[in-house]
């Protein structure tokens, strides 16, 4: 049976903050990052405080790379791969595949051929919101990572392609 859950970013905050909720709006889990610190880390929590994860960027690689800590250990890298036509990222540590449509936020964790979780951005919302649909229990804290991080990513390559003009 698939869990659905809703993270919606906190659209007027000086930090990066997400929250993300079950379908009846009951807050599960929250995301911060910390303020001006470098390399850009955030801070996955629990709806009762604890953290769960740290995501922190791997400075001085050409492309984005990011470590997913859990109890102070290493667990995962997620790391962009170069392709000439559409992003790609791997999940290091894992099975794990992403594969879609990361420019419009609709895609897939995959493990072989089962599907982890499936993300779809909501458009009419304000600021950054998704649907998580997700299998197993057990992965939505990892999969919240990776849907993060590649959440951070894009939004890194939109703003430095707009400055760019």
């Amino acid at each position: 049976m698939y869990v659905y859950l809703y993270i919606k970013q906190k659209v007027f905050s000086l930090k990066d903050k997400f929250y993300v909720t079950d379908e009846n709006d009951n807050q599960k889990y929250y995301i911060e990052s910390e303020f001006f610190k470098i390399p850009k880390t955030l801070h996955l929590f629990n709806a009762d405080g604890r953290e769960i994860a740290v995501i922190s960027r791997i400075m001085f690689k050409l492309l984005p790379r990011f470590k997913i800590e859990r109890d102070g250990r290493e667990e995962i890298q997620i790391a962009q791969k170069f392709s000439f036509f559409k992003p790609k990222y791997v999940v290091e540590g894992t099975n794990w595949t992403v594969e879609g449509n990361f420019l419009s936020h609709d895609y897939m964790i995959k493990d072989g051929t089962k599907i982890i979780a499936s993300i779809h951005k909501k458009w009419m919302a304000w600021g950054d919101s998704f649907e998580l649909s997700i299998d197993d229990k057990s992965d939505i804290e990892l999969a919240l990572a990776v849907i993060i991080t590649i959440d951070y990513v894009m939004d890194l390559q939109q703003s430095s392609s707009y400055s760019a003009n």
